[in-house]
C-alpha cells in the first residue's frame, strides 16, 4: 500500500474536503485527487464519494480511515517517545556494581537521579569485580561502579569517586575483639572469604604476601557482602569488611573490630565506562553529569 497516498487520504477524510486537505498539506488540489485515485486503483475499491462541495466516505473508506488513523496516531506516539529518549527524560540506564557501592553508595545516587528523571527505567546488577567488569565490556551495562585496584590494561575509562576504609571484624565475644593483633596471628583464625573474582579477596591475599605471612585459612566462602558480615555477627570467623557496612554494628557491640598495627586499608571506588563508548545515550550522560560533574569533560 502506498503510504504517501494513504496519508493524504487520511487528511481528506478527516477534513471532509479535498480542498481543505490540499491547503493543509500545502499541495495542489489536483495532486490530492490524483493520489486518492491512485490509492483507490491500488485497492480496487471506491473510498470517497462527492456530496455537494464536499465528500463522504464509503463503507470501505470509513474502515480504511479508522485503521489508518490508528497507524498515524501510533506514529505520533513513537515520535514523542523518541524525542523524550533524545531529551533524556525517558529510556533505560543499566548499571553494574560491586557489592559495597551497590549497598552503600549507589542507592543515594539513584534516589537523587530518579527525583529528576522519574520516567527513566533503571536496571542495576550486583556482582563481584570480575563479573561487573565483564558485564561492562560485554555491553550488558552502560556503566559500572567498581571497587578494585588491578585493571590489567583493560579497555576501560575510569573515574575515581572515593576511597573506602576497610576493617577486620570478629564476633563480638571473640578474644581479639577491640584488640591490636598482628596480621600473622589474625590469619591463623578461620576467615570468611568472598568468592573467586572478588577484589576484596584478592586484596587480602596481596596484603598477606606484602607482609610475608601465610594466606588466611578459609572457614566459609560467600558470594555476597551482607551474608559474610551476618556470619561474623552470628559468631563465626574473621572478615575484612568495609567500614561503611560495619561501623554501626561495631558501635552497638554486635561485632568487634581488630586493629592490625601498620595495616591501614583504603580501597578505591571507580565509576567505569568502556573506552569505545564516547557518545553516551542521554539518560547515561545525565547520570554521569550528576555523579562526575565537570570532571568528565576535563
Amino acid at each position: 500500500m502506498n503510504l504517501h497516498a494513504l496519508r493524504i487520504f487520511v487528511e481528506v477524510a478527516a477534513r471532509g474536503s479535498v480542498t481543505a486537505a490540499a491547503d493543509a498539506l500545502a499541495i495542489s488540489q489536483p495532486a490530492v485527487s490524483a493520489q486518492i485515485r491512485k490509492l483507490e486503483h491500488e485497492l480496487g475499491m471506491t473510498l470517497l464519494t462527492p456530496v455537494g462541495r464536499g465528500i463522504t466516505l464509503t463503507y470501505e473508506g470509513q474502515f480504511l480511515y479508522e485503521q489508518a488513523r490508528r497507524i498515524y496516531d501510533w506514529e505520533k506516539e513513537i515520535e514523542t517517545h523518541l524525542q523524550e529518549i533524545k531529551d533524556g527524560t525517558k529510556g533505560k540506564l543499566r548499571l553494574a556494581s560491586t557489592y559495597l557501592p551497590s549497598h552503600y553508595l549507589v542507592p543515594k545516587w539513584l534516589a537523587a537521579y530518579k527525583q529528576v528523571h522519574e520516567q527513566v527505567e533503571i536496571e542495576i546488577r550486583t556482582g563481584n569485580s570480575q563479573q561487573s567488569i565483564e558485564r561492562l565490556l560485554r555491553c550488558q551495562a552502560d556503566l559500572a561502579v567498581i571497587t578494585n585496584e588491578s585493571w590489567d590494561n583493560l579497555p576501560i575509562r575510569r573515574f575515581h569517586l572515593t576511597d573506602v576504609l576497610y576493617w577486620f571484624i570478629v564476633p563480638a565475644h571473640h578474644p581479639f575483639a577491640g584488640q591490636k593483633i598482628s596480621l600473622a596471628e589474625l590469619v591463623e583464625e578461620p576467615f570468611l572469604l568472598r568468592e573467586q573474582g572478588s577484589s576484596t579477596r584478592e586484596r587480602l591475599f596481596s596484603l598477606c604476601k606484602e607482609n610475608g605471612v601465610n594466606p588466611p585459612r578459609v572457614g566459609l566462602q560467600y558470594h555476597g557482602l551482607v551474608e559474610s558480615i551476618q556470619s561474623v555477627r552470628a559468631g563465626y570467623g574473621v572478615m575484612l569488611a568495609p567500614e561503611l557496612a560495619v561501623r554501626e554494628m561495631v558501635a552497638r557491640g554486635e561485632v568487634g573490630r581488630v586493629t592490625v598495627p601498620g595495616v591501614d586499608i583504603n580501597r578505591p571506588v571507580y565509576l567505569c565506562m568502556r573506552e569505545d563508548d564516547q557518545n553516551h545515550r542521554p539518560v547515561v550522560a545525565r547520570f554521569l553529569d550528576m555523579i562526575l560533574g565537570r570532571e568528565l569533560n576535563e
